[in-house]
């Protein structure tokens, strides 16, 4: 290879390279307008809820089936698929989709990655929370249970990362298969070990 093929295959990576980190920036963009919310009155309540004990991000993929019985039938929060799509007028391959449905899941998964994880969580809050001090916190449960090590450490693990990130408030969901002394307490009662 001579200089100036070498010159050029430098220009294409460049270019290549260019083009993946514009689409990045973006996304960035696209994601940082979406929770970029006005503020109103004076009382903040952040909330998440089934975080399923996941530190990490994860490739996530929504149930296909989803019974619904007598009067709920074919209602939310029993939709998935097409019909979800429909009812809430969401467009076939577009964000909303891949976090909502499990169609075209190999596809979406590569063009949108991995959902979830403390760390993009931690980084959310901690956003919201300068732009409204004093917020609380909440957390709607389903957060203890889901991974091996929230199964190994009695879901201390996930108490430990709330702790960290700050939840004030707590209702348990499944927190309350680890029994009454663990899964009906508070966090205050929890700093210790499992």
């Amino acid at each position: 290879m001579n200089r100036r093929e070498f010159m050029q295959v430098l220009a294409v990576a460049a270019a290549g390279g260019f083009a993946l980190q514009a689409k990045a920036s973006a996304a960035q963009a696209a994601a940082d307008a979406f929770y970029d919310l006005p503020k109103f009155g004076n009382v903040h309540l952040l909330h998440f809820t089934d975080c399923h004990a996941q530190l990490k991000p994860i490739y996530f993929r929504e149930p296909s089936v989803n019974l619904g019985f007598g009067a709920q039938f074919g209602k939310a929060p029993h939709l998935v698929g097409e019909h979800f799509l429909k009812a809430f007028g969401l467009a076939a391959g577009s964000r909303d989709a891949y976090a909502f449905t499990s169609l075209n899941f190999e596809t979406a998964a590569k063009n949108y990655g991995k959902v979830g994880g403390f760390a993009h969580l931690a980084t959310l809050v901690k956003r919201l929370k300068t732009s409204r001090p004093g917020a609380l916190l909440l957390d709607g449960g389903d957060t203890w249970q889901g991974s091996g090590t929230a199964l190994w450490t009695n879901g201390q693990d996930m108490v430990d990362a709330c702790l960290a990130m700050g939840v004030d408030i707590m209702t348990a969901h499944w927190e309350m298969t680890l029994g009454e002394k663990r899964g009906g307490i508070g966090f205050s009662d929890l700093s210790g070990s499992p």
